[in-house]
């Protein structure tokens, strides 16, 4: 079974490269997908990016994921610290044994305080924060290191 992984991007980061470029940077959303696709094909994975700012579209794509057996890449956004919906898609995806790793541009354990709470952090397989676009890909690498599901 060839792995696939789903590469989720939740509200206003349709907007990377102009919205606070001093926290977020220079980088478009196209620009952190052209890298994910590119270490993809490096690592044999498949990948698939989406991006939305509705919460119940993104609920629907953890569900989706979860019914196909794909990982998945997710950065929650603002829905990291108050979507119990999202969280608990996330919850079912890693309860089907697939793997999930919440990912953010900035490290939100250093901005204002209510960002250091992740409602989504306590169900995903695991978390990257803080490395700008790199972490969309430190999370794709993460992945790839760990055993396919059987």
């Amino acid at each position: 079974m060839s792995r696939h992984v789903l590469v989720l991007s939740g509200p206003n980061l349709a907007a990377l490269g102009s919205r606070e470029p001093e926290v977020y940077g220079t980088l478009t959303l196209a620009d952190v997908g052209e890298q994910v696709a590119a270490l993809a094909g490096e690592l044999g994975t498949g990948v698939e990016l989406r991006q939305t700012d509705d919460e119940a579209e993104l609920v629907g794509w953890l569900h989706e994921a979860a019914r196909s057996g794909w990982d998945v890449v997710l950065n929650p956004a603002a829905f990291t610290h108050y979507s119990y919906a999202v969280r608990d898609a996330c919850a079912h995806l890693v309860g089907t044994g697939s793997r999930l790793v919440e990912v953010h541009l900035s490290n939100p354990a250093a901005r204002e305080s209510f960002r250091h709470t992740s409602v989504v952090a306590g169900v995903a397989t695991g978390t990257i924060a803080g490395f700008g676009a790199r972490s969309y890909l430190l999370a794709l690498q993460a992945l790839a290191a760990l055993p396919e599901r059987s």
